[in-house]
């Protein structure tokens, strides 16, 4: 295998593939990429087993040659060596080579590496076809239905369905929700179709994917029972699928509420992180006391002491209410809705509230309170 190919393409296809390649493994042979240079171009394929990262490198980019100098054939490289190399030198223009099936030759006219190469059989078959159920998306919309869910999902392995994306296709509505039981993230987007699928992504892994997106416009979503499959501006992206019942969440949603509060997000934000300082560092506790006079964010501490802060900016409609709550729940919640103002609808003290965005009904976060005696 030989070719002589540009830098920043180059470079930029290694980073995607190499995000799917442990550090360590079993297998010694997944801690390499498998780069194969066939009639499509140069392919490069990483994995750690549950997560592959295809990101193919075409011959051509808006007319202009991209891979020159062409023999076909595949090896198996170092990962995170072959990436380094090729961050690091300066020609805009590298020369490879794969001599005897045992040496990779990078050359860039001023640097040259040899690094240790694999036969590329050693590698384990990975199937990166799309096959069962499909929708095409915008990667915006996408990003936006994972960015305001997935952070709610739970990073604890103690209930592996928890840690997952729930995702569902139905009636021209693609679904998404996250929750860790303590708190809940839903958004919802429309679709140009009527697919129906149900499955659980693994949270982490889809939110790594749509940060992949760069300029790309258009993401094909493949579901199967067992494994989702991302297609988007020459990456493939396959993830495993976490099996068991998403728990039922729609009907935990409330919709009547007794007392609602409209707030700037950012003087929310503000009063909530400086209060926040006094309460302790596992569970930032944050109390909101509401009157239609006055509206105070309060922390306490029996260690540290207590902080208090008035917000200016605000509208509530009902009786006095007090609410303790994990801080950070609701920093994330109002974050994620991207929005100037934000409503906050409570159905009583120790009752679970809404955090939304009073111009988007698409997006819910349901954040359960917390007994501060």
């Amino acid at each position: 295998m030989r070719f002589t190919i540009d830098k920043e393409q180059f470079l930029k296809s290694l980073n995607a593939a190499s995000k799917a390649v442990p550090s360590k493994s079993a297998s010694p042979y997944l801690t390499n990429l498998k780069l194969e240079l066939n009639e499509k171009g140069l392919e490069i394929l990483g994995s750690n087993g549950d997560i592959s990262i295809k990101a193919t490198v075409p011959y051509m980019v808006n007319d202009r040659e991209i891979i020159r100098n062409v023999g076909l054939g595949s090896t198996l490289v170092n990962s995170r060596i072959l990436t380094e190399i090729v961050r690091n030198v300066e020609g805009g223009e590298l020369s490879v080579e794969v001599i005897d099936e045992a040496v990779m030759k990078i050359d860039d006219s001023r640097s040259s590496f040899k690094l240790n190469c694999i036969k590329a059989e050693e590698y384990p078959d990975i199937d990166l076809e799309r096959s069962g159920t499909e929708i095409k998306i915008s990667c915006y919309a996408f990003a936006s239905l994972v960015d305001q869910s997935a952070f709610a999902a739970s990073n604890k392995d103690v209930r592996p369905i928890l840690t997952a994306l729930h995702l569902e296709a139905e009636n021209g509505k693609l679904v998404a929700t996250a929750t860790d039981s303590a708190r809940l993230a839903r958004k919802e987007i429309t679709i140009d179709d009527n697919t129906r699928f149900a499955c659980n992504v693994p949270a982490k892994t889809v939110s790594d994917i749509v940060h992949m997106f760069d300029n790309a416009k258009e993401v094909i979503v493949s579901v199967s029972p067992k494994k989702i499959l991302f297609d988007f501006d020459n990456v493939i992206v396959a993830s495993r699928l976490i099996p068991g019942e998403y728990p039922v969440t729609r009907s935990i949603i409330p919709t009547v509420f007794n007392y609602t509060l409209e707030a700037n997000a950012a003087e929310l934000l503000s009063a909530m992180n400086r209060v926040r300082i006094l309460s302790a560092d596992t569970e930032p506790v944050v109390t909101i006391t509401m009157r239609e006079e006055e509206v105070e964010v309060s922390a306490k501490s029996d260690t540290n002491g207590s902080a208090l802060e008035k917000i200016s900016t605000y509208q509530y409609a009902g009786e006095r209410l007090s609410v303790s709550f994990n801080s950070q729940f609701v920093i994330d919640a109002i974050k994620a809705l991207k929005c100037e103002d934000v409503t906050i609808c409570f159905m009583g003290e120790m009752k679970p509230f809404v955090v939304k965005n009073p111009k988007d009904n698409s997006v819910v976060e349901l954040i359960t309170p917390m007994r501060t005696f």
